[in-house]
């Protein structure tokens, strides 16, 4: 694995807090109904995607995610200001604003949505890896989904067709304990997800999701092996989130108490009290990044709420017009 260093810390530490900000701002800006539809929010899994992107190497790997993903594309490269434009249907998002929470996009920084089908994104990410081996461009997928999506059939049709061709990718199920509102104890007799991939005798196992080098450490060994050409992996990241499945979830299904036992292993926190420890960093220096953060988030907000809507016309530009149809390039 690639070396844990002073400057890893300090980068895992703004790239989270960015991202925890980030969506801070979203559901406020929800709350004032200048984001609309659905919104589902990272806060607390922040440690499986910085801990990943340290093991990827983002010119050629790809990822794949459900809805829960304003912050994948950010740390993919993403400019922070198009995806909150995107959020707030404005045409200098990410789809032009025609996207919107659930389906953020970037084929320039290989990042695949955004799905809003449960499970949906799991053949996909095969799909995506089969090019990968079929072009032989060395890049290797990750496949993210949440432990509801774990029991979509789908996933069990992707497991088999990669092991059968040996596909370049990671399948990564984030597991925050709850499908919604529904724990993972009452959706199946067993609560280690990780050991579906036994039947498949695909590479697999539990990872503490709270902790950015442990899902390092993990990811490094399953792209390795995948871009050595030996096939998936199946990761499940134990993880947790503090908010609601969305914004108009109630929470009902779990007490204050248990959300304030798991802050008390926060990712960030994590990760800052080794900066600390360790002297990576002073106080002022913290605080420095802190105010980037702050800054930056603010920076997001004024690009977008500053940027137009989408024409009416674009309406009309991005179907198909003529009879003669088929093979009519978009106009976008």
């Amino acid at each position: 694995m690639k070396e844990v260093t002073k400057e890893v810390y300090l980068k895992w530490y703004e790239d989270m807090l960015l991202w925890r900000k980030f969506e801070d701002k979203l559901a406020a800006l929800y709350i004032q109904q200048k984001v609309r539809g659905f919104l589902h929010l990272y806060n607390g899994q922040e440690a499986v995607l910085a801990g990943a992107l340290h093991a990827m190497d983002l010119t050629k790997d790809k990822m794949i995610t459900a809805y829960r993903n304003h912050v994948q594309p950010i740390g993919m490269g993403v400019d922070p200001r198009r995806v909150m434009a995107e959020l707030l249907g404005k045409v200098t998002g990410t789809s032009k604003g025609m996207g919107g929470s659930m389906h953020i996009f970037s084929k320039e920084h290989r990042f695949y949505g955004g799905h809003g089908i449960v499970g949906g994104q799991i053949p996909v990410g095969a799909g995506l890896a089969f090019a990968d081996k079929y072009f032989e461009t060395g890049g290797v997928t990750m496949t993210y989904f949440g432990d509801g999506a774990a029991r979509q059939g789908s996933l069990h049709e992707a497991f088999n067709m990669a092991m059968l061709w040996k596909l370049p990718v990671v399948f990564i199920v984030e597991n925050n304990g709850y499908a919604m509102g529904t724990s993972v104890e009452r959706t199946a007799n067993h609560t280690d997800i990780w050991k579906l991939g036994l039947g498949y005798e695909m590479p697999c196992g539990p990872v503490d999701g709270m902790n950015p080098v442990k899902v390092a450490e993990a990811m490094t060994e399953a792209i390795d092996r995948a871009r050595r050409g030996d096939g998936p992996t199946f990761l499940e990241m134990k993880t947790y989130r503090y908010r609601g499945h969305s914004m108009s979830d109630a929470q009902l299904y779990r007490s204050k108490d248990e959300v304030e036992e798991y802050k008390k292993i926060d990712p960030i926190t994590q990760v800052l009290d080794i900066i600390k420890d360790k002297k990576y960093a002073t106080e002022q220096e913290i605080e420095t990044i802190d105010q980037r953060v702050k800054d930056l988030v603010e920076e997001c907000v004024k690009f977008a709420e500053e940027s137009e809507y989408p024409p009416i016309q674009q309406l009309y530009d991005v179907v198909y017009e003529q009879e003669n149809y088929p093979f009519i390039p978009h106009k976008l």
